[in-house]
């Protein structure tokens, strides 16, 4: 009975897991049409816009393999590789800033002893805790203060003091022993002997953690590239995916191919890491 009731659990499993995925290996199917065929089968934009609300019959192998998709999106249409470039002018400096300033905040949280330091990480919590659409009015009105409308830096900047990076890191420094920092204190190591040498190397799933979200996270912003950057070529290539199907809707599904590639090979290396920074941060609160 019990063999029974895990076979059946892993078939459940199973299917649910082909469903999930379902998306994206329909997507990838239909990145090998041709772009006639794509307008064969689901028609261009005009056309969906004038049958109104309508269900569409989803094709999942292709008549013809071929990579004209691909070859017009990353060889003809310069302008797909332009924005990819933009996303990772945006996306790298804050995955590095927000590593750097979360591994040094959680350790001041967690490691130093000053007045006020609960009620600081208590308004980082609150911080937290707010929508986007909350915090997008302040950035914008501190990066106009500041002149930087317009400007990577009016995202990048926020993004790399975001507070999850801090809460993270210092939910899994709170759970490494006392007695190596005393012993290191005792030695007469200071604090960055012990930051450099002590605890970022025993924090490394954390902030292998804390990059690979950040990077998800912004590698797919729109939000605040639609506030804050005005010049469409300057556009990072989460906002050129949301309009393609209006414009080229004959390579979308590779340009939605090409776009998932850095994520889906960066979460399948940092998996392990991933995995074992966020479970070990939620032991102790």
């Amino acid at each position: 009975m019990r063999q029974i009731l895990k076979k059946s659990v892993w078939v459940i499993l199973v299917l649910l897991t082909l469903l999930y995925i379902y998306p994206l290996i329909l997507t990838f199917t239909n990145s090998l049409m041709s772009t006639q065929e794509i307008t064969d089968h689901y028609g261009t934009e005009e056309d969906l816009f004038d049958a109104g609300p309508n269900y569409i019959e989803m094709h999942l192998v292709p008549d013809m393999v071929t990579l004209s998709q691909y070859r017009q999106t990353l060889i003809e249409g310069p302008l797909y590789l332009k924005m990819f470039w933009n996303s990772i002018k945006i996306t790298v400096p804050i995955v590095l800033g927000q590593t750097v300033i979360s591994a040094l905040a959680a350790y001041g949280f967690t490691v130093l002893h000053f007045k006020g330091k609960e009620v600081l990480f208590f308004l980082y919590m609150i911080v937290m805790l707010l929508p986007l659409q909350v915090t997008l009015v302040p950035n914008f009105m501190m990066a106009d203060w500041l002149h930087l409308t317009d400007s990577y830096l009016a995202i990048i900047l926020p993004g790399m003091f975001n507070p999850f990076g801090v809460f993270l890191m210092r939910q899994y420094l709170k759970m490494m022993p006392d007695s190596y920092l005393e012993a290191a204190g005792m030695d007469g190591a200071g604090h960055i002997r012990i930051l450099f040498y002590i605890v970022l190397p025993m924090a490394r799933p954390a902030i292998t953690c804390v990059a690979l979200l950040t990077f998800v996270d912004y590698w797919n912003l729109v939000e605040q590239a639609v506030v804050f950057i005005r010049d469409s070529k300057a556009q990072p290539l989460s906002i050129f995916l949301a309009g393609i199907n209006q414009q080229q809707m004959g390579v979308s599904f590779a340009a939605a191919c090409f776009y998932v590639c850095p994520v889906l090979i960066i979460l399948y290396y940092g998996q392990e890491y991933l995995k074992e920074g966020i479970s070990l941060s939620g032991i102790k609160g």
